[in-house]
């Protein structure tokens, strides 16, 4: 691979040519692990309470049992988005890779504990926060990763299947918890090192950064107000659900109040702060985009319906149905996560196939019948009796699987479309921001639901029950005053804790009764109903979460792309990204050039007349083809932005409602130089086009063996497929290529009757480089027709072609009309013998290129021992 200039000493070295799904593979790993980590813990939460010996009835200990839930959630959902910012200005992959490596540490860090009790709890809780930093860094620049890497046409496929890996992590670490807990609590961590250790050097050596950097300062006050404003806000989320004095949520208390209301208003400084400072942590004006604002409502109720879904799931399981079904306690996580298994088929079936089908018919129906079916399986799981029968339970899981997947793709896609490309860190991480938050979010909203169920009728329940057994009231009254909250982690760690709370007090009872209140069908059969009554208000509240989710989709989704039919993007497809993905993606799309035609989409469909207070116009390379991540900015006579368009697929951009006056019109793109204009709009519109052009120059030769070739076309074609430039070469074989722009840049030659050829290099600014091509003749071949003495085509004769050495190298019978072909002939002298009656033979030179025509006629003299002239058919 040619390079224009050294890389620099640490950067990572050029890739193959399949980049992009090496960067889809390794942010692909890279979620899955950070994902998984996210909700292992939820699932092993007995083993690991076991394994440290923390009762998790005790006194405080609710508090860690909490915050091993929540430290990963809640650092992630602060620091994400300023790291998202981070990878803009310092490199997207350098953030990357520094996050794989945090989390590795930590994950080691994490299976080595070796104290017990509340300092054990305290050192999980410490690296469970550094695990989140790690995977903060991860999920804040994967989306953008892979923005770059992928052409707009299949960013929906790329943004699918990480979304999968993303979505489908949280599901798949209930089932690996399940499985490695009761073996060894420690391995929950463990399992993360070596695909950590393996990420992180894959990422070094073959990740790169492609997109356009924005060298600027950070954002301190930004950063500071937003960290303490969520951080606020969710650590009074998190003691909102813990008993306060009489109550049996703390929602009331001081130190909650404070948080909550402290936390709102710190976050409201800090969208006062960002609108005044020149490189902002939260780029608010991202929020005029439809696509992105409506898109993110949507992605945040979804993830609060879904992190929701998981807990009450886990209860309902490990607290309740399982214990029923002749489980033992410490069997359920196990086989909880089992049973939870068609909620992820179903994610993992729909998720990549919505994300492929709305590249081709846009995201707007796919994600809003998904949010549509999520709801409905909701609404399902509330007419579902507590005791249920499972394979009803496993259908509905399995729906709202599917409607979560068909959700998922789609809305990642569109979101990050709507992005310009120097923004896509800061919009990934804020939509990750979201994400994240919602789990945090829906723990207190969830819980809450469900406390309040609870506390209506479980003491009652509780010590009528007790009393039913034998229980004296006194100890059945102080048993049944246990906060809702308690009884709620219980059985969401799967515990049955009434042998704890009734102690000395089963001694003094029949051993029948002791041993029926402590065994499986007691606590399970008496929180069911009291636990139904929570359900209710916490699914009804999934269920609007869902609706609202599918309007938001509905206005959100792209509905241009959704008209693009299949034929139509291909059209739309420039013979460079034809021949990108044949020379470049080792056969990834079209296998076959069919034209010459360099016509830009914007000649085939030409821009309509500017209206009043319009400027519209096409973006394009200085080739002619669409810049598909052109941004056109609009400042006014004081240097003032007053409007910015982002180009669409075809290059076009449109900016509207613009009062008379004159701007000062840009157009950029990564890699290129930007173009200006002044426009004048005095109650008129205008129309112009914008052609950008880059620094680099590739010069070189192309060569036929030894022989320079003469009009050889020269192309260069950029990542994503379009052409930024072309050139024939000289008489002497010499081409060169001006303005291209900088990044990965792939240069093909071809000339009829050879071998096309490409080479891929970087360009760099203000470098130039020497490329010599080396063309390879194509296969040719013989036709021709064979006739007899008297001049008529003769049917069925043998006719045989033998190289210089006397070896028949290809044999044909004539056909009707006493035609025939010899193909896959390399260039060279054969002999071609054609017998029937007297044989008629004659030698031939070859030429390279398309099958030449000899005739032969039988009966003729013997053998021609002179060349024969032929003549190209």
């Amino acid at each position: 691979m040619a390079v224009l200039d050294k890389p620099a000493r640490n950067a990572p070295p050029e890739p193959g040519s399949n980049y992009k799904w090496i960067a889809l593979s390794n942010t692909t790993l890279g979620l899955l692990m950070a994902t998984i980590n996210s909700s292992i813990v939820l699932i092993a939460l007995p083993d690991i309470f076991r394994g440290i010996d923390i009762d998790p009835l005790g006194a405080g200990n609710t508090g860690y049992l909490l915050w091993m839930i929540m430290g990963f959630l809640v650092v992630t959902a602060v620091l994400v988005v300023g790291f998202g910012r981070l990878g803009d200005m310092y490199g997207r992959v350098r953030m990357y890779n520094l996050g794989f490596v945090i989390f590795t540490i930590a994950s080691i860090f994490l299976a080595v504990t070796w104290q017990t009790g509340d300092a054990a709890a305290w050192w999980l809780i410490s690296w469970r926060i550094v695990q989140g930093v790690g995977g903060a860094f991860i999920m804040a620049n994967s989306s953008a990763i892979l923005t770059d890497a992928f052409p707009v046409h299949q960013r929906g496929m790329a943004l699918g299947i990480n979304s999968v890996a993303a979505i489908a992590g949280s599901f798949l670490g209930l089932v690996i918890g399940g499985l490695l807990g009761p073996v060894d609590w420690k391995l929950v961590f463990l399992v993360s090192v070596p695909f950590g250790v393996f990420g992180t050097i894959w990422g070094y050596f073959k990740l790169r950064d492609n997109g356009q950097r924005t060298p600027a300062k950070m954002d301190w006050w930004g950063n500071i107000t937003f960290a303490v404003g969520l951080i606020a806000l969710l650590v009074g989320i998190t003691y909102g659900i813990q008993p306060y004095g009489d109550s049996v949520m703390g929602w009331g208390s001081p130190l909650v109040l404070s948080c909550i209301i402290g936390g709102v208003v710190v976050l409201i400084a800090f969208g006062v702060i960002e609108t005044r400072v020149a490189n902002p942590l939260f780029t608010l004006s991202l929020f005029k985009n439809r696509a992105f604002t409506l898109g993110n409502i949507a992605n945040l109720l979804a993830s609060l319906g879904r992190g929701g879904l998981q807990f009450v799931l886990i209860i309902w399981l490990q607290g309740i149905w399982l214990p029923q079904h002749g489980y033992s306690f410490e069997e359920t996580p196990l086989w909880a996560g089992i049973y939870m298994l068609p909620l992820t088929v179903g994610f993992l079936v729909a998720a990549p196939v919505s994300g492929v089908l709305s590249d081709r018919f846009g995201a707007r129906w796919f994600s809003t019948v998904g949010m549509v079916l999520s709801g409905a399986s909701f609404v399902l799981l509330l007419v579902l009796p507590i005791n249920f029968n499972y394979w009803a339970f496993a259908a509905i899981l399995l729906l709202n699987g599917v409607g979560m997947g068909l959700f998922s793709s789609p809305n990642r896609a569109d979101v990050m479309n709507s992005l310009p490309a120097n923004a896509r860190g800061a919009g990934a991480g804020m939509t990750a921001t979201f994400q994240n938050s919602a789990m945090v979010l829906s723990i207190g909203f969830f819980f809450s639901l469900m406390i309040l169920g609870l506390s209506r009728n479980l003491p009652s329940v509780m010590e009528a029950g007790l009393l039913q057994h034998g229980v004296p009231a006194a100890n059945a009254s102080a048993v049944a005053a246990l906060p809702p909250v308690a009884v709620l982690f219980a059985a969401f760690l799967g515990f049955n804790p009434i042998q704890q709370l009734l102690g000395n007090v089963l001694g003094t009872l029949p051993a029948d009764q002791a041993s029926f209140l402590t065994g499986r069908s007691f606590f399970p059969n008496l929180i069911s109903g009291p636990f139904a009554d929570g359900l209710v208000a916490a699914f009804w509240f999934a269920v609007a979460a869902c609706l609202v989710a599918a309007v938001a989709s509905w206005f959100a989704g792209s509905r241009r792309r959704a008209a693009v039919t299949a034929p139509e993007k291909l059209e739309r497809e420039s013979l460079g990204g034809e021949l990108a993905a044949v020379a470049s993606e080792g056969g990834f799309g079209p296998a076959e050039l069919v034209t010459n035609d360099f016509e830009s989409d914007t000649d085939r469909h030409p821009i309509p007349r500017a209206g009043a207070g319009e400027l519209l116009g096409a973006v394009r390379t200085a080739s002619g083809s669409a810049v598909l991540d052109g941004v056109v900015t609009v400042t006014d006579q004081f240097g003032r932005q007053v409007a910015r368009a982002v180009a669409e697929p075809g290059g076009r951009y449109a900016l509207r409602d613009l009062p008379p006056g004159t701007y000062t019109a840009v157009a950029s793109s990564p890699g290129f130089r930007p173009d200006v204009t002044a426009v004048t709009l005095n109650g008129t519109g205008a129309v112009h086009d914008f052609a950008l052009d880059g620094h680099g120059v590739v010069s070189g030769t192309v060569r036929g063996g030894r022989s320079p070739l003469s009009g050889a076309l020269v192309m260069a074609t950029d990542a994503t497929g379009r052409v930024v430039g072309s050139a024939r070469t000289e008489a002497d074989g010499t081409f060169q290529l001006r303005g291209l722009p900088l990044g990965t840049t792939t240069i093909t030659a071809s000339l009829p009757g050879h071998q096309p050829t490409a080479t891929g290099l970087q360009v760099v600014p203000d470098s130039a480089a020497t490329l010599d091509l080396a063309l390879e003749p194509s296969i040719g071949g013989l036709v021709g027709v064979v006739s007899g003495p008297d001049g008529a085509t003769l049917a069925g004769a043998t006719v045989t072609a033998s190289d210089e050495r006397g070896d028949v190298v290809a044999m044909a019978t004539t056909d009707g009309d006493g035609g025939y072909e010899l193909a896959g002939l390399t260039p060279g002298r054969y002999t071609v013998v054609a017998t029937t009656h007297a044989p008629a033979a004659v030698q031939v030179e070859l030429p390279a290129g398309a099958p030449s025509r000899v005739d032969l006629q039988l009966g003729a003299p013997a053998i021609d021992r002179r060349p024969a002239h032929v003549q190209n058919s």
